[in-house]
């Protein structure tokens, strides 16, 4: 890839950090040309809703880290599988869904093995554990013997 060739491209978000790549974000013209495309191109990503890069208060497109590796999966489907915008954007939401349901399935998955543990230790007190909770008498039960004998 040809980002460090195009490092006096970068916007820093935040000038006070030093020029990493994951604070910096890059101008259309300098994505264009690290990408061999239009920018055009990228403006009907953006139009179609396939890319969303942030914006500045003058209004000039900054592209992210994050936004570049968009654009790669976005090219690779265009150029080496031949799949049009509309296919790439039901390809897009789909890929974000599953990402969306792993992450359900990971906090799922978190929750049944506290669950797990928090039953497990229950079980080895069963005063904790217990549906019915056990109950101590308070009062000694009566002898049968005696009843029978106040009855007469």
């Amino acid at each position: 890839m040809r980002r460090a060739c195009f490092a006096a491209s970068i916007v820093l978000l935040n000038p006070g950090m030093t020029k990493r790549k994951s604070k910096g974000a890059y101008m259309i013209s300098a994505v264009a040309e690290m990408y061999e495309i239009h920018p055009q191109t990228l403006r009907l990503y953006e139009r179609e809703g396939l890319l969303k890069p942030s914006r500045t208060e003058g209004n000039t497109r900054l592209y992210t880290d994050e936004d570049l590796q968009r654009l790669e999966f976005i090219l690779s489907l265009a150029r080496d599988l031949g799949v049009n915008i509309s296919g790439i954007a039901i390809i897009l939401q789909m890929r974000e869904r599953m990402e969306e349901m792993q992450r359900q399935i990971q906090e799922f998955v978190q929750y049944i093995q506290h669950e797990v543990l928090a039953r497990a230790s229950a079980a080895a007190d069963p005063s904790k554990g217990a549906i019915v909770p056990l109950r101590r008498h308070l009062v000694p039960p009566v002898d049968s013997s005696r009843r029978k004998d106040s009855s007469k």
